[in-house]
């Protein structure tokens, strides 16, 4: 017997639920929210609720959403022409390229297009080892960079135990430079980078420097919790680089495109890069696109070499059409300014919020990407959910997070970190409606601490 259904709202339901898989999740038990329209900060479900969203989606609908000036644009491009195979030309191809030229270091002078983030870092690795001759890969411990088989080896997250088995070779990972975990005990975080970088260099000694090809690290870390490079950290890797003929890889795909307050994350650091990765903020998420910016002397290398990277999509005019547009809408609407001027809000409120609340044992922020880290006891600094908890260790979370959407907010949670990263389009009035109910459920924590 057929199910009948009494609106549209549970038809969509059901499709959704029967028909298709959801990422890192079981499948059964699910209580996903039914997206029906959203607009500048703010969703809404087919049940009319609306929530802030405060974390982007997932840290990449930086120009907020429902922008129409994109949706103009890529009509206007579709009318004009949806597809061509990468080895053609378009302008707008030509004019993404000039303009991620125009915002990156002035090394930076090539795009490869791909059509997301994990594809930006698979083919960053073949062409750093095609580049070097060399195959080893040297990444941290506590961080994502994409779960493609060779993404998700260079990354540290633990998502990839269930497929590690079958990783891709040759990656070495080192400890983070986490001071407030730092695994060496440091005093200072001028002290914890100083050691985290010893040790890099130390375990790459081991490895056989001559074997290794790039070092790949976030522009600003992101999944694994913010967790801040302190100063010192980027420059010494980068000598380490410069000694040992190793080329470094930044990843931008979550920190670019304004989401610190620069254009990229590395920009605060000062320190040249040889390939940057980047992907959601290229669009804001309006459609899928990725791409690996390369360093002037990696292109030239492929002037008389075959360059052995290809994508049925890679510089798709449409996907192009809409990164244009939303790079635009950055400069336009001054969203790297706002950025820097609601991250000084956003790190003064969170003061008040860490004075009323015991549970809050970290804050970690740059620009509009940060991320509470919540303890049962300051002292001990003891997570209130460990990392990779169980789901029996994430009870108290789990409350955390159920509180957080009953009051009209979708952020990231995970583990014992609560992610703060809204559009940048975000005001001042908007930050304060999302930290308060912020600060409600953590309440619930607040219970916790011993």
């Amino acid at each position: 017997m057929e199910t009948t259904f009494d609106t549209d709202k549970d038809q969509i339901l059901q499709d959704n639920l029967d028909h298709t898989l959801f990422s890192w999740s079981k499948q059964t038990g699910l209580n996903p929210i039914s997206a029906e329209r959203a607009e500048g900060v703010y969703l809404y479900d087919r049940d009319g609720k609306r929530y802030i969203d405060f974390s982007s989606q997932l840290m990449n609908v930086n120009i907020g959403h429902g922008d129409q000036r994109v949706t103009e644009a890529v009509t206007a491009q579709m009318r004009e022409l949806s597809y061509v195979y990468p080895g053609m030309i378009t302008k707008t191809r030509g004019d993404l390229g000039r303009r991620l030229a125009e915002i990156t270091a002035p090394n930076l002078t090539k795009a490869f297009f791909t059509l997301g983030g994990a594809e930006a870092i698979e083919n960053a690795i073949k062409l750093a080892r095609v580049y070097t001759g060399r195959h080893k890969i040297v990444a941290l411990y506590q961080s994502f960079h994409g779960a493609s088989y060779g993404a998700m080896s260079v990354g540290g997250d633990p998502r990839k135990f269930a497929v590690d088995s079958q990783a891709m070779p040759n990656v070495v990972h080192v400890e983070n430079p986490f001071f407030y975990r730092c695994p060496w005990h440091s005093a200072t975080p001028e002290e914890c980078a100083q050691r985290a970088a010893d040790a890099m260099e130390r375990i790459i000694g081991y490895e056989n420097p001559g074997s290794v090809a790039a070092i790949v690290l976030e522009g600003e870390s992101g999944t694994s919790g913010c967790i801040k490079y302190p100063p010192g950290y980027w420059q010494r890797v980068r000598e380490i680089c410069d000694k040992h003929g190793i080329l470094l890889i930044a990843d931008e795909v979550m920190s670019g495109f304004g989401r610190t307050g620069k254009w990229f994350g590395s920009d605060h650091h000062g320190v040249k890069v040889d390939i940057m990765c980047m992907a959601k903020g290229i669009t804001a998420g309006y459609l899928p696109l990725g791409a690996v910016m390369v360093d002037d002397a990696i292109a030239h290398h492929f002037d008389e070499r075959p360059l052995p990277l290809g994508l049925t999509y890679s510089a798709h005019p449409v996907s192009c059409a809409a990164a244009v547009a939303v790079l635009d809408i950055y400069e336009e609407d001054g969203l790297l300014e706002n950025t820097v001027q609601m991250g000084k809000h956003l790190d003064k409120r969170m003061a008040e919020l860490i004075e009323k609340h015991p549970s809050i044992g970290d804050w970690r922020n740059t620009g509009l990407f940060g991320c509470i880290e919540l303890v049962k006891n300051r002292a001990t600094k003891e997570p209130m959910a460990p990392w990779n908890a169980a789901p029996s260790q994430m009870d108290i979370m789990n409350k955390v997070m159920a509180k957080i959407r009953e009051l009209g907010m979708y952020t990231f949670v995970r583990w014992n970190y609560i992610f703060i990263a809204p559009p940048l389009t975000i005001t001042r009035d908007e930050l304060d409606e999302g930290l308060a109910i912020i600060s409600q459920a953590i309440s619930l924590a607040d219970e916790h601490v011993h």
